[in-house]
């Protein structure tokens, strides 16, 4: 269990990074997801990228304190877990968590989200065969 609590802290970080980065940024770096947006395909790109890196770095980071067996693998499914069930608040209450996002950039947000949570389980799971041959 104590191993468990840890993995969950580190997710509520990963959580709380990208919740403040967007009720910080997320007016400048989310556009409107319509037909023929461009802005919108290149910012989500860009932000994929830099959530890959981020992703990549907090995975080896947190390596560096839990040297179990697949443990880049729980912290892929605990963090997702919880942030999955901390962003069902979040979207029900963007108003107040994201008060300068309009509707559309919302929408932005949660493609971003989706996408991202598809990322937090890939990329441990990669680090985690990395690791494993070692």
């Amino acid at each position: 269990m104590k191993g468990f609590l840890f993995t969950a802290m580190w997710g509520l970080f990963v959580w709380l990074l990208a919740t403040l980065f967007f009720r910080l940024f997320g007016e400048y770096v989310l556009f409107h997801p319509g037909s023929g947006s461009v802005e919108f395909f290149i910012s989500t790109i860009l932000l994929l990228v830099g959530t890959s890196a981020v992703l990549w770095g907090v995975t080896y980071v947190y390596l560096l304190f839990d040297k179990t067996n697949h443990a880049a693998l729980r912290f892929g499914f605990i963090g997702t877990m919880i942030g999955l069930a901390l962003d069902t608040f979040t979207l029900s209450y963007h108003h107040l968590v994201f008060p300068k996002l309009d509707d559309s950039q919302v929408i932005a947000f949660t493609v971003w989200m989706t996408f991202a949570y598809a990322l937090y389980l890939f990329i441990p799971y990669i680090i985690n065969k990395k690791v494993s041959y070692k």
